[in-house]
């Protein structure tokens, strides 16, 4: 079996990894970083929890370590995921290291920002939107930048950053290796890949356009009036870190208020909040000072927080592949996970679009009734969710604690 110390790293890198307790490389990341080390492009894609962000960054690290000529820019699109990879190359570099870095984000002060450019960091870390912002003031250089990422490809697109990814690459060396990583792979990508890179080696990790092997999902239909009940019933029964997921911002502040008020520990994630305030929730997740976070689409990308179990889809997301990646928030790095998805009769469409994204057999059941989703839409029943990978389904809720929602809502494991 492959380890880091078969790469023959330079010596600090060794240490950082050694201190991180990073042994053996995932399998993206023993397919990555060889190509990557000899300065190829790599259209890359694997599903969320399998240690992208450390297969583009040790390379990274260890070529800057080589060398006193050339830069990084990596691209990320959203200010979580941003500050996640930043953390992930801070350590890479260890404490003693003499290279420079900057991480440019919207929400943040630009006088700070400025400090670190001034000391020219060799390794940029931002989103897009706000490395334009530099970028047009002057303030940023990309002249160097000969390593290029582009992480969550797909996610930037959705957000509509194609626009500014493309005026970024303006100011990119022509003489570069581009890295591009994403969860899926639609058409669009692929024409970036032609236009923006050369020859890249496709490397693929599993399907995209499934399911993590240890998710355990199921779905059960409600209505949208009795979601609010099922959801406090479902989160009494179930211990350790859950993630409701929510289609708006006020929905999300407004489930997050009345879960507290029946005594669960919560915390919304939204985009409104201040920078300061999304930073304080993401660290207090992370120390499990509170159980369950609220949350927009904001988390589906970039959250990587080990202990989440639960993943609960309160509203469908409105894209079906940010299903996927919505249920990669739990059962990360070969941990166990479940998933639960409320399916409303006004939601059938985009669950029928869901299933058929993750099974090409799949055939929607025909409609009942005459009502409008068919059937009887008060009639609440679990759903045996089909697909061809190890996730399982269950024909009941899984009892794992008894209690109310008030001695559950108060503690995590």
């Amino acid at each position: 079996m492959v380890s880091y110390k078969d790469f023959g790293f330079a010596q600090p890198l060794e240490q950082s990894l050694d201190a991180m307790g990073y042994k053996e490389p995932t399998e993206i990341q023993s397919k990555t970083i060889p190509i990557a080390l000899q300065g190829k492009d790599i259209l890359g894609s694997a599903q969320t929890g399998t240690g992208k962000t450390a297969a583009f960054a040790i390379p990274l690290v260890e070529m800057l370590l080589n060398s006193n000529r050339g830069s990084g820019l990596i691209l990320a699109p959203t200010r979580e995921l941003a500050k996640q990879v930043i953390g992930v190359i801070h350590q890479l570099l260890g404490k003693k290291t003499k290279i420079r870095t900057a991480f440019l984000i919207g929400g943040e002060p630009m006088g700070k920002q400025l400090v670190q450019l001034k000391a020219r960091p060799r390794i940029i870390v931002g989103t897009p939107g706000r490395i334009n912002d530099h970028l047009e003031r002057g303030t940023l250089m990309l002249h160097d930048a000969n390593y290029f990422v582009l992480d969550e490809t797909d996610r930037m697109l959705d957000m509509g950053f194609s626009i500014q990814i493309e005026n970024i690459m303006r100011f990119l060396p022509k003489q570069r290796q581009t890295l591009m990583f994403s969860a899926t792979l639609p058409k669009a990508i692929t024409k970036m890949a032609n236009d923006y890179m050369n020859h890249p080696e496709r490397i693929a990790v599993g399907s995209t356009n499934k399911l993590a092997d240890k998710v355990e999902h199921k779905s059960v239909e409600v209505t949208k009036q009795d979601k609010p009940e099922k959801l406090k019933e479902e989160l009494s029964q179930r211990e350790g870190t859950v993630i409701v997921f929510m289609k708006t911002k006020f929905s999300t502040e407004r489930m997050a208020k009345s879960l507290r008020n029946d005594g669960f520990k919560t915390e919304a994630l939204h985009g409104d909040l201040r920078q300061n305030r999304r930073d304080s929730v993401m660290r207090n997740l992370q120390k499990k000072k509170f159980r369950i976070l609220v949350a927009t689409d904001i988390a589906a990308r970039g959250l990587d927080v080990p202990h989440v179990e639960h993943v609960i889809n309160y509203d469908l997301p409105q894209v079906a592949e940010d299903f996927i990646h919505r249920l990669g928030r739990t059962a990360r790095a070969g941990a166990e996970g479940e998933a639960l998805s409320f399916v409303a009769p006004e939601e059938r469409r985009i669950w029928n679009d869901i299933q058929s994204l993750l099974d090409p057999d799949f055939k929607p059941e025909p409609r009942k009734g005459k009502g409008k989703g068919g059937g009887n839409s008060k009639k609440k029943r679990f759903r045996k969710f089909k697909n061809k990978n190890k996730s399982k389904s269950f024909d009941k809720p899984r009892n794992r604690a008894s209690g109310g929602g008030k001695k559950q809502g108060s503690s995590s494991k």
